[in-house]
């Protein structure tokens, strides 16, 4: 039976403690029913509106522009092609050069002289309202010359392909190892060699990408639906001149972003142009087809993986041969999402030797970047799929194999294959949870009977063990792999006379619930109410210092700075209190929000205190009168949260259905500060990652046209869509900081992936299934069993289908 406290909120685990509450987010109040601000909804005296013209064409070479007719119909202030930006515009940044040797071509915000994907940007019409500005669109001419699309990564790669740019189509090879890779694979009784496509992804805010430019003075003020407005300001003051000190970037409330804000956009850029030009605000709001065109993609790799095993299935090395498609440019962090999976394709398991290789490929499609999980999803998706592969191969119970080859608990911290230290985790713990939970035993024979009966519906039953590396950190670490900035976060805490307190977080959030979640870490580090806490966030006007929101970084990080600013505010609050107390410094304690003096009841509370120093009529010597503290919080580790996902569909062999039956996760994320929260990411994660099992994709025609624009042609699961999720937790504490926390925000979309793949594959293996590329529609299931002969009541499960699900025994090798 729950507890509860006399607000009516339950009670914590450790004696009504914040920091383990589950408490509802306070910023839903104003989130839920829009009464806040958010970009599009600002109205400025004079604010004009811009509207773009984008490319119908893959790839081509623009011959003319003329702008002049639109400029005269009614309402229309200016129209500009690239031209007339050619000399101010810059490039858009990419802050992660992987090699010595990447490409990194000229991207600039409008198209000057060519094109190279759908939707870029040629020219643009600003006018009074947005209808007018997108009605004007229509006058604007453009003769195009067209060029050869490129589309496929094997072929753009090929002697005598179409160039996307002029130095070729490959942007760099990246290459990885460790151990002698050689000896692990040479006489290897068991070899694995798959191919697996992880398909391009379309990020699906429920926020639209949004900018208001303003100039102010000297000075810019951008309002941007943007994860990132400290490294938005920097990067814009880079590409445009504009002095940093003249630009402020704020972020209102943002709905949502998984990546897909995580950009320095053409449209932000071009927004603070026209303003500076103009010398008016000057707004820009997509549609969802212009967003689905223009806002990065993500994933869209081919991975090659070879494992090799001993006959008891202990793993003696994995390689990976890995094609990412970047799209046309190097954006923000481009080249670096697919590396940063280059760490985690050992995953949870031990192993002798690792081999990593990525190239990237340029094509004429809408560029990649950072989508929930960056990298770190497409490996644990393959090394996950590998593995159940390894448990068909020798017969053998998909947990069992995992548990022959994991980390134990009494192993860590473990450093990896791929270099990594493992700081702390429980794999056996989560998956015995998971496995009662799910009730898989029972499963399994539920499974079996209906093999034997060769019921047309079949049960798969899928499993996923992950880990992952987050909390984007330590900047040492991150400068080792040539990113372009650190991994530290800043944060500050001001007591006010009143006895509030202000938190200012360098983190900037869209939607995780930071206001909360820090408010519960200052209430417990200061000892003071929940209620008395405010966040401030997202303009760098108020919080100057910061690398914002992505990487399950903001708790691991941003939080933990807060936690800091807050040891230094006691620390101050401790010398005002010894002094008014008349007590040495080592004498005076701090307990429940107050300092005391040891073994008496003499004592002030820190919102006392901060009275005292507000009015400065009785300070140390040299004390400045305020207690504020800053922090700055820089890991030495990046923390791995981990956990297992079991999934149970059920397939119609007739028509290719795929039904999700029941879904089981329990994860391991470190010290909870939020439970509700946790499991807010954990649901979110998981449908984003059902999404690409069972239903997104972004399909390119031949001639390179996006058939997707539409929420009607590209696919999201809807609640309708999705099970009832259990989900549980077991707990490791992080050692790499002092709140023993873990990142939370990608799990769920790591973890479920592969699980309910694995679940797919599961249920079609006996009919000769291998794999069924994503997503696993109806069609593309009936397809594979088409083409291994089975489906339907046409035949019984092929010879030598085990009943515990892992289906016959292939031969060695087992290459495809």
């Amino acid at each position: 039976m729950t507890e509860h406290d006399g607000l009516g909120g339950p009670v914590g685990p450790d004696g009504g403690r914040e920091v383990g509450r589950a408490r509802r987010r306070r910023e839903d109040a104003r989130l839920i029913t829009g009464r806040t601000r958010w970009t599009d909804n600002i109205q400025l005296p004079g604010m004009l509106h811009v509207a773009f013209l984008r490319s119908p064409l893959a790839h081509a070479r623009i011959t003319r522009v003329d702008v002049s007719a639109a400029r005269s119909l009614p309402g229309v202030v200016a129209a500009f092609a690239g031209r007339d930006f050619d000399g101010e515009q810059g490039s858009l940044p990419c802050a992660w050069p992987v090699s010595e040797d990447v490409v990194i071509p000229d991207h600039p915000p409008m198209a000057v002289d060519r094109v190279r994907y759908v939707g870029e940007a040629v020219a643009c019409v600003v006018a009074t309202d947005r209808y007018r500005a997108a009605d004007a669109l229509e006058a604007v001419e453009v003769d195009y010359e067209p060029l050869e699309a490129v589309l496929d990564m094997t072929e753009a790669l090929a002697e005598g392909a179409p160039a996307v740019h002029e130095a070729g189509n490959q942007a760099f090879t990246w290459k990885f190892s460790g151990g002698d890779v050689e000896a692990a694979f040479r006489d290897a009784p068991v070899l694995i060699d798959r191919t697996y496509v992880q398909q391009r992804l379309i990020p699906t805010a429920m926020e639209p990408r949004a900018v208001v430019a303003v100039p102010e003075g000297e000075g810019f003020t951008l309002y941007s639906a943007t994860q990132i407005p400290h490294i938005l300001r920097v990067m814009l003051a880079l590409t445009t001149g504009i002095p940093e000190h003249l630009l402020r970037v704020v972020a209102p409330d943002v709905g949502g972003g998984f990546g897909s804000k995580l950009q320095v956009t053409a449209e932000e850029v071009l927004s603070l142009l026209l303003a500076r030009r103009l010398g008016r605000p000057v707004k820009w709001t997509e549609s969802r087809s212009e967003g689905n065109l223009t806002v990065h993609h993500g994933r869209d790799q081919i991975q090659r993986i070879s494992l090799a095993a001993e006959r008891d299935g202990r793993i003696r090395g994995v390689r990976v041969d890995l094609l990412a498609d970047m799209g046309a440019y190097l954006m923000l962090v481009t080249p670096g999402v697919p590396l940063l999976g280059a760490f985690m394709y050992n995953g949870v398991y031990k192993m002798d030797a690792y081999d990593f290789t990525c190239t990237g490929v340029f094509t004429t499609k809408m560029p990649t970047d950072a989508y929930r999980g960056a990298g770190r999803p497409e490996a644990t998706f393959a090394i996950e799929r590998a593995v159940d592969e390894l448990a068909a191969e020798l017969g053998l119970d998909p947990i069992e194999v995992r548990r022959r080859n994991w980390i134990t608990r009494e192993e860590f911290p473990y450093t990896t294959v791929a270099g990594l230290t493992y700081d702390s985790g429980d794999y056996e713990a989560a998956t015995e949870r998971a496995v009662a939970l799910f009730g898989y035993d029972k499963l399994r024979a539920e499974q079996a009977d209906r093999r034997e009966r060769r019921d047309p519906v079949q049960l798969g039953i899928g499993v996923s063990t992950y880990t992952e590396m987050c909390g984007l950190a330590p900047s040492r670490v991150l400068g080792s792999l040539s990113y372009g900035a650190g991994g530290w976060e800043h944060a500050a805490v001001r007591m006010l006379p009143t006895g509030k307190v202000e938190v200012v977080t360098g983190t900037s959030p869209h939607g995780q619930g930071h206001e909360t979640a820090w408010s519960q870490i200052v209430a417990d580090a200061l000892g003071v109410p929940f209620e008395d806490v405010s966040v401030l966030h997202g303009d760098t006007a108020v919080s100057p210092r910061g690398l914002d929101t992505y990487g399950s970084r903001s708790l691991v990080v941003g939080g933990v700075a807060v936690l800091a600013a807050c040891e230094k505010v006691k620390e101050k609050a401790k010398r005002l209190a010894a002094h008014l107390l008349e007590a040495a410094d080592d004498d005076v304690e701090f307990s429940g929000g107050a300092f005391r003096v040891r073994g008496t009841e003499a004592g002030r509370t820190i919102q006392e205190l901060a009275l005292a120093a507000f009015a400065a009529h009785d300070l140390p010597d040299g004390f400045e009168p305020r207690l504020d503290a800053e922090a700055t919080f820089d890991p030495e580790n990046f923390s791995f949260p981990h956990g297992t996902h079991l999934c149970a569909v059920e397939v119609d062999t007739e028509t290719g259905a795929v039904r999700i039956r029941s879904y089981v996760a329990v994860d391991d994320v470190g010290r909870v500060v939020n439970p509700l929260i946790v499991e807010g990411q954990v649901h979110g994660g998981i449908a984003q990652g059902i999404g690409q099992a069972l239903y997104e994709e972004a399909v390119y025609d031949t001639g390179g046209n996006l058939l997707t624009t539409t929420m009607a042609d590209y696919l999201i699961p809807s609640a309708a869509d999705l099970p009832d999720f259990v989900t549980d937790r077991t707990e490791t504490p992080a050692t790499s900081n002092p709140l023993g926390v873990k990142g939370v925000g990608e799990a769920g979309t790591i973890a479920s992936t592969p699980a309910v793949v694995n679940a797919v594959v599961d249920a079609l293996r006996p009919y000769g299934v291998r794999d069924v590329p994503m997503p696993c529609t109806p069609e593309r299931v009936w397809r594979a069993l088409a083409r291994s002969g089975g489906g339907g009541t046409a035949g019984p499960p092929g010879p030598g289908a085990a009943a515990d699900g892992t289906g016959a025994a292939e031969t060695a090798g087992g290459a495809q």
